[in-house]
């Protein structure tokens, strides 16, 4: 009888396409698939160490391209950065419906798994907007613009083709809090790089050692200026936190309390 197992990757979308391809290939009933740092809930399940490798990865993506179309892919793909508990469990058995179907499945909403794959697709979605809207630069001493953010989901590998076309001739960072990695354009291409920065960046005299004096005084400016136009009467703060969550203020120089 064959065993449920649980497989142990190494976080990455290959890593990820790997397993599918061993569960397919080895025939195995998996009842989980864990990222580094995920505690394991099912005593039972055999766990078993997935090397992974991009030529079984590209097998299983191209196969799946040939049912699924470019709504799936990115469905599946946008599920993935959501690092939700689980979701690699739905993933897998979105293939696994896929290939069983011989067809794309993306409106298949009667299933369970296609249904939590568009749903979570759809919160990555938002989150990848918000982020893009929300995200504000500050020049650094380097004359480098950096911008932190804190995303509830992995988006920074979905915002980069917008701040890279919006912002070409700048060199820039987009620092993620939360993984401890950012994105840094140096005018000719992005590329992800690994940081830790300290954590007392908002502190005055912090952001005094790395930040140019003319973009501390310029954000200190804008908020006085957002301030001043503010008109209380016509403030619907309903609205306003529908559009502009609370969690979104920390990056906005016109919310943040510290640019005083």
């Amino acid at each position: 009888m064959n065993s449920p197992k649980c497989l142990l990757y190494d976080g990455t979308f290959k890593g990820l396409l790997t397993c599918i391809f061993v569960a397919f290939d080895e025939k195995l009933e998996v009842n989980n698939i864990l990222a580094p740092g995920i505690h394991k809930t099912d005593i039972f399940a055999e766990n078993i160490e997935v090397i992974t490798d991009e030529t079984k990865a590209k097998r299983v993506w191209h196969g799946f391209q040939k049912f699924a179309n470019h709504r799936s892919q990115n469905a599946v793909y946008h599920a993935y950065l959501s690092e939700l508990p689980k979701i690699e469990l739905d993933i897998l058995r979105y293939f696994q419906h896929t290939f069983k179907s011989k067809a794309n499945i993306h409106g298949d909403f009667t299933n369970k798994h296609v249904l939590k794959i568009a749903q979570t697709a759809k919160k990555v979605g938002r989150e990848k907007h918000r982020m893009e809207a929300f995200v504000r630069f500050q020049l650094t001493k380097d004359k480098i613009y950096f911008a932190n953010i804190e995303p509830d989901f992995n988006v920074l590998p979905l915002i980069e083709k917008h701040f890279t076309s919006r912002y070409s001739d700048q060199q820039w960072i987009i620092h993620d809090l939360k993984r401890k990695f950012g994105l840094y354009y140096d005018l000719q291409k992005a590329e992800i790089i690994q940081m830790n920065f300290s954590k007392n960046l908002s502190l005055s005299e912090e952001k005094t050692r790395i930040f140019d004096t003319s973009e501390i005084e310029f954000q200190k400016l804008w908020k006085k200026y957002f301030e001043a136009t503010t008109i209380e009467s016509r403030i619907n703060t309903r609205l306003h936190l529908q559009h502009v969550p609370k969690r979104y203020w920390r990056y906005l120089s016109e919310k943040n309390p510290l640019h005083k």
